[in-house]
């Protein structure tokens, strides 16, 4: 079969196009074979960082989806022939889904709903997973995502083009909640309205404090914010007492400041979001979620979703990477044949 692996850390050049043996699943694993495998922000700056302990070779990626065609021991083998979305493949293991089959434990290939695409499954994983843990560690919150459990909510989503603000739009909403977002420019206000926004904040042509208190003038209550530190200072300005301020990004040692006293008196929270490590059942809750909002038609992907697809072949996993490392509006997919 033919795998993207790599050997070393670094830039895109590290991956290598080979041949190896289909491999056989093992107790609780599952063989998927793959057709789309997609591309993540964690997944370039995993590359550029050493292989996890114990592994020499690693094929990337974290999410895929395509269709289980053998199951190991203690795993049911009416499982054979289902179409999955994978989550987490290479997390801490060599198998990632940059290849044409892939092992994953059995649990972290999910069954796809009928209508849903294979381009809807690969786009799923992290981003989703992330905006679902954004949207319900609020103290008091609903700690499942589904019709009705943000009602009366008010979520600011900073970033609402990229993978995870339309991830985080598109829950938000199919959760009741009203959903503000900032964007960069009128290209992505555009996407950030077709993911379902209310309200679209061009902030570099308004003041974003005085836009969002104008339409949510008692404050916010989640903001799933892609830029901490670059944002405390609106997200101070801009929250409900109580508020939980979710990030799930930054730059390496950069550091997150707020004002103490002045915050105190509302209760804020910061609370940091990495979607690998959260507690299992609410892993658990985030995978059943996600995949309820797949078949009610609520999570979907392109670009009149505001999620544009960039299709890549297998053999160009490379050019995919420099894509989503030089920030490419929208998804980036590989096409596995």
């Amino acid at each position: 079969m033919k795998a993207v692996v790599r050997t070393a850390a670094g830039g895109p050049e590290v991956f290598e196009l080979v041949e190896r043996p289909v491999p056989e699943p093992g107790p609780g694993e599952v063989r998927v074979r793959v057709h789309v495998s997609g591309v993540n922000p964690t997944d370039w700056r995993s590359r550029q960082r050493e292989l996890p302990a114990g592994i020499t070779e690693q094929v990337p990626h974290q999410d895929g989806a395509g269709v289980i065609d053998a199951v190991g021991p203690d795993v049911d083998a009416d499982r054979i022939g289902q179409r999955v979305w994978i989550w987490e493949a290479a997390w801490q293991r060599a198998w990632g889904t940059a290849q044409q089959y892939t092992l994953v434990p059995d649990r972290q290939a999910v069954a796809l709903p009928d209508h849903a695409s294979f381009e809807l499954g690969a786009s799923a994983g992290i981003p989703a997973l992330t905006a679902h843990r954004a949207l319900t560690v609020a103290d008091g919150g609903p700690g499942r995502i589904a019709p009705g459990a943000l009602r009366d909510t008010t979520v600011l989503v900073a970033g609402g083009a990229g993978a995870v603000g339309n991830a985080a739009i598109q829950l938000a909403r199919w959760a009741g909640a009203r959903v503000i977002t900032t964007v960069s420019g009128p290209a992505k206000a555009t996407l950030a309205r077709a993911a379902g926004a209310d309200h679209v904040i061009d902030y570099r042509a308004r003041d974003a404090v005085t836009e969002i208190r104008a339409v949510a003038p008692q404050g916010v209550d989640i903001i799933v914010e892609v830029a901490p530190a670059a944002n405390a200072a609106l997200d101070v300005a801009v929250t409900a007492p109580g508020a939980v301020i979710a990030f799930y990004s930054g730059n390496a040692g950069e550091p997150l400041s707020v004002p103490v006293l002045e915050t105190l008196p509302s209760n804020l929270r910061w609370q940091g979001v990495f979607v690998y490590t959260v507690p299992a059942m609410a892993k658990e809750h985030a995978v059943a979620d996600v995949t309820a909002a797949m078949a009610a038609g609520a999570l979907r992907v392109g670009e009149e979703a505001g999620l544009p697809l960039h299709r890549f072949p297998l053999g160009r996993l490379a050019d995919a990477h420099s894509a989503v490392e030089q920030g490419v509006v929208g998804k980036a997919l590989v096409t596995v044949p």
